[in-house]
């Protein structure tokens, strides 16, 4: 357990990552838990710097006495050989997204299926899982999907637009979790899918601010389902507010994004971040920013 009289030294390295409402997570919960927490956003593009200078900045946020980084992309794999630990799940997805300097080690974890793992249990508690269909197989979608199947998913039907992406992912999974089927299916499917399924997860950039729409027809759902999303600007996407107004119970994006945050707050300092506290600063942050837009 860490000493509440220490300071600690954060940063996120990645591509655009001066909008980011993570150092704002981290610093509030710090300053709330009475500590000296800095947490400082190391933008790619504004320095000019390819994803491969990842190991460099690792070795100079060592030298520069950070505690560790949080990584994003286009990073999240280039990472993983300048590590010197890599945690099993984390080695199995072959993505770290946050890691913790100590003792002169890096040592590499990934927040992103734990977060939502920890989003869906606070989020949707109880929530059925023997059937799930999952929209979307990248980066993201890879953390959901495990996440998913290590809650207890039975049978996840995994749709991409990518089909080669979507098999090889599915294959994947499936050894990874023999006691669980996983399947690869198209968008063609989902109409014989979601009759199926007790839940959808949305893991495309489809309803993000720059991506409008829906991921799909809104009539395929029923006020039975439960519908989960990942993308969180805005926070009440047209596929959340589509859902609620059939009557689904609904997961919105923000809440795996304050799962991760929580996460790591947790793997840098030790102490055990308070997520609902940190999900009502994150609802003020995205508050404030759709005003200011």
């Amino acid at each position: 357990m860490s000493n509440r009289t220490e300071s600690y030294l954060v940063g996120l390295v990645g591509d655009g990552v001066m909008p980011s409402l993570t150092p704002h997570m981290h610093e509030r919960e710090g300053d709330v838990q009475g500590l000296r927490y800095l947490y400082r956003p190391i933008d790619l593009l504004e320095l000019g710097l390819p994803g491969e200078s990842v190991g460099h900045l690792l070795q100079s946020a060592r030298s520069l006495g950070f505690n560790g980084l949080n990584i994003t992309h286009p990073c999240k794999q280039l990472v993983l050989q300048h590590l010197d630990e890599v945690s099993p799940d984390a080695l199995r997805l072959g993505a770290v997204n946050t890691v913790v300097i100590e003792d002169g080690r890096f040592i590499g974890h990934n927040t992103d299926f734990s977060g939502f793992g920890a989003a869906l249990a606070s989020g949707l508690p109880g929530a059925k899982l023997d059937r799930v269909v999952q929209l979307g197989a990248g980066g993201a979608g890879s953390a959901v999907a495990y996440a998913l199947l290590t809650a207890g998913v039975k049978a996840l039907d995994l749709v991409d637009v990518d089909t080669a992406r979507g098999t090889a992912k599915a294959e994947e999974l499936a050894g990874f979790f023999p006691d669980s089927t996983v399947t690869p299916r198209t968008t063609a499917e989902l109409p014989q899918l979601l009759p199926l399924a007790d839940g959808l997860v949305h893991c495309t950039p489809v309803g993000m601010a720059a991506h409008p729409g829906v991921p799909l027809d809104l009539d395929l759902l029923e006020a039975r389902h439960w519908v989960a999303d990942i993308v969180y600007r805005p926070i009440d996407t047209e596929l959340v507010r589509g859902a609620r107004a059939r009557g689904c119970d609904v997961l919105d994006g923000g809440r795996m994004a304050v799962g991760q945050a929580a996460d790591a707050f947790r793997i840098f300092t030790g102490l055990t971040a308070d997520a609902d506290r940190m999900r009502s600063h994150f609802l003020e942050l995205v508050a404030a920013e759709e005003v200011a837009a």
